[in-house]
């Protein structure tokens, strides 16, 4: 405005003799400072809108395959197990509670957290369901966890103990582990969060008074106890089993090999000097310890013996990749959340953008578990293929089922079966084939006409 002034006349009675047309131009310096003022601010802030939306934009994006990936995928591994019965193992049991819990974090807790992304950091759900979200989102992880714990415990007895296994492991103790996963995790998410025993006096009257903000604030007893129970301590317990089993598997794949190469040995053996002496009387010259070698090496070069190995040491290698990439996942999380709180937010600040990727990070392993079976294990990756096979099926019976009743029907009595093509009227919909017995046709004329 001291721009504005200074080209006025500074003679109050020259300013009120002023013309129309001195005046005119006195309003349009006015108009054309206001302009510059206020519009070269505007077209700055324009220069780096696009790439902030575009970023944005990319972030949500994300964000949302993630949830849709996690939702689809752990219910493709729960659908296939359920449909398919050599899937039926204890092991897999412990799978598809784990997928199921995975499916609720992705309900819970990614949806939740997408819609303050959403809002730009606005929680719209009101203040008890902020502790809600809070609880859930604790509860469900600490529940895929200690899923992962019991995975390797029992891949630990399976591999090591393959004898007691059958004893160690029974439906009575499989459901009460199962409980046991399900029922813990609460007196560490609802109990303390509703209790508000989680979190510092200051957060909660800052929460009562702002409710459009839901933070995850927490004390450094909650922290170090919270951390312990759901990352620290069954990590270290995973790690350990891990070790142990890859130590026995390595054992078993080095006597394996020894007990064939002895086995080949032995049968060469039995060629050469069978050829002179008879097979016969040669086995009876041959002393206790070389037939105690046989029925080992026999007993180890057993096919059926030797594929239930294999079997066991790949579904050890995928669980041993799939709880690796737990820790992965969630270790940045648990540092972050350990050393932001012991140290305190004015020594230990952090972004709002770096507290949204360790979560997001978190959260990925969600929809990671189903891609990890599909790849490393084959019994899985079969089922998949056949639950994919079987919906696409379904799908397109379906919608030739919709546009059955008015389409015409053609017969086909060329062979033993009756082909019955299904053509809309208005040709928008592809052929739709399927081999009909010659009991059925009468099932499907009858359809026809009503």
């Amino acid at each position: 405005m001291t721009e504005i002034w200074s080209t006025l006349p500074t003679d109050t009675t020259s300013f009120y003799d002023l013309d129309d047309r001195n005046f005119s131009n006195y309003t349009s310096d006015f108009k054309e400072i206001t302009l510059n003022r206020t519009l070269k601010p505007m077209s700055v802030e324009k220069t780096w809108l696009h790439p902030w939306t575009f970023l944005i934009a990319l972030k949500l994006t994300v964000m949302l395959l993630i949830i849709v990936a996690a939702l689809l995928g752990n219910l493709l591994v729960i659908v296939s197990v359920m449909r398919h019965r050599k899937l039926r193992v204890i092991t897999n049991y412990f799978v598809v509670s784990l997928a199921l819990a995975d499916m609720l974090v992705a309900i819970w807790a990614m949806c939740f957290n997408f819609s303050v992304e959403v809002t730009g950091g606005q929680w719209i759900f009101g203040y008890f369901m902020c502790d809600v979200w809070n609880s859930l989102d604790v509860y469900f992880s600490t529940a895929s966890i200690l899923h992962l714990c019991c995975i390797s415990v029992d891949r630990y007895y399976a591999i090591v103990q393959p004898l007691d296994y059958p004893l160690i492991m029974t439906n009575t103790r499989l459901i009460l582990m199962l409980t046991i996963v399900w029922c813990s995790p609460a007196l560490l998410s609802f109990l303390p969060i509703f209790m508000g025993w989680y979190t510092t006096p200051d957060h909660l009257d800052d929460r009562k008074k702002n409710p459009s903000l839901c933070m995850f604030v927490v004390n450094r007893t909650y922290s170090i106890i919270s951390s312990s129970v759901s990352f620290w301590v069954p990590g270290m317990v995973m790690i350990m089993m891990y070790y142990r089993i890859y130590v026995e598997a390595d054992r078993q794949e080095r006597m394996l090999y020894r007990s064939k190469v002895a086995a080949a040995l032995l049968n060469k053996h039995l060629q050469i000097n069978g050829i002179s002496a008879g097979i016969t009387s040669l086995r009876q010259s041959l002393d206790g310890s070389l037939e105690t070698d046989k029925s080992n090496a026999t007993a180890a070069s057993d096919p059926r013996t030797s594929s239930k190995m294999k079997r066991e040491r790949k579904a050890a290698r995928t669980l041993g990749i799939i709880v690796s990439a737990f820790l992965a996942c969630w270790l940045p999380f648990f540092l972050w959340y350990v050393i932001s709180t012991l140290c305190g937010n004015e020594y230990c600040y952090s972004p709002p953008w770096v507290i949204t990727l360790v979560f997001w990070v978190g959260y990925f392993n969600s929809a990671l578990n189903p891609l990890i079976y599909a790849y490393f294990n084959r019994e899985f990756r079969v089922a998949f293929k056949k639950t994919l096979q079987s919906c696409c099926q379904m799908t397109s019976k379906l919608i030739c089922w919709k546009k059955r009743r008015d389409a015409p029907i053609s017969y086909s009595n060329a062979s033993s079966e009756v082909a019955g093509n299904y053509i809309t009227r208005d040709h928008t919909m592809p052929r739709c084939s399927y081999n009909i017995s010659e009991g059925e046709i009468v099932n499907f004329q009858s359809e026809a006409i009503i």
